[in-house]
């Protein structure tokens, strides 16, 4: 099996060296990733200037891996170009979560739909990030046990997950939708001049079977995504009303 590896944080990431050295374990792996963080950047794609492509600068235990001055979806439309056969596409291990509707935002998710647009699986991972850093070694038995279990199949799919830091179980969940409050923040920088923070927090609590949910009570979620965005109710009553 040969398994692409990228994220959003940047080649310098601890997450990504920590999926790397789990996803060994599986196949064949290559690493191509962002050259600086791209957290939030979406599923945007590099269209107006040329891409370079360079080995990383840090060892990834004889894997190879390149960086890429672009998006996470450039690492993946580079990353499958240059290396052809590709089975899989793993985007993280993301240092923050990607859940309910950060998913409409997150470049690690992002990389994981630029890979089934290609026709090829794509699985996004996450975890969440307080004051220190995640403890990557000690989330990789759940991280190798939430891959045996969705490299099982070789249908193409697309599956966003998340480890809370003390994870418990593994559970499939559906995304949370819920409305958010969003607060700009005023601040000055050093040199006096004003900046603003934009931050946001839900308006109602998770519902069970959700990934938020799920991830709050100490369990890895695993929300099988699709890329159709049709609302079918609306657009069956609308063809109905004709």
């Amino acid at each position: 099996m040969r398994i692409l590896i990228t994220n959003d944080d940047g080649i310098y990431s601890p997450g990504i060296a920590s999926l790397a050295k789990v996803a060994r374990k599986f196949g064949e792996v290559r690493v191509v990733a962002p050259d600086v963080e791209q957290s939030s950047m979406g599923h945007a794609v590099t269209h107006s200037r040329p891409l370079s492509y360079k080995k990383s600068p840090i060892e990834f235990e004889d894997i190879e891996a390149h960086r890429v001055n672009g998006t996470p979806a450039d690492c993946v439309a580079m990353g499958t170009h240059l290396w052809k056969g590709v089975d899989v596409v793993l985007s993280g291990i993301n240092m923050g979560p990607n859940l309910g509707n950060s998913m409409w935002h997150s470049g690690t998710l992002a990389a994981a739909k630029q890979a089934v647009l290609f026709g090829i699986k794509g699985i996004a991972l996450s975890t969440p990030v307080g004051k220190t850093e995640p403890d990557f070694e000690f989330l990789e038995p759940y991280v190798e046990k939430t891959l045996e279990l969705l490299l099982r199949d070789k249908e193409l799919a697309l599956y966003n997950v998340n480890f809370p830091p003390n994870p418990t179980d593994i559970v499939w969940t559906r995304q949370s939708v819920r409305l958010y409050d969003g607060t700009i923040i005023p601040g000055t920088d050093p040199m006096g001049r004003k900046h603003y923070w934009f931050t946001v927090s839900p308006l109602e609590p998770a519902d069970e079977g959700t990934d938020r949910w799920a991830v709050e009570n100490n369990m890895v979620s695993i929300t099988p995504l699709r890329l159709d965005l049709t609302h079918e109710a609306t657009l069956m009553e609308k063809l109905a009303d004709k």
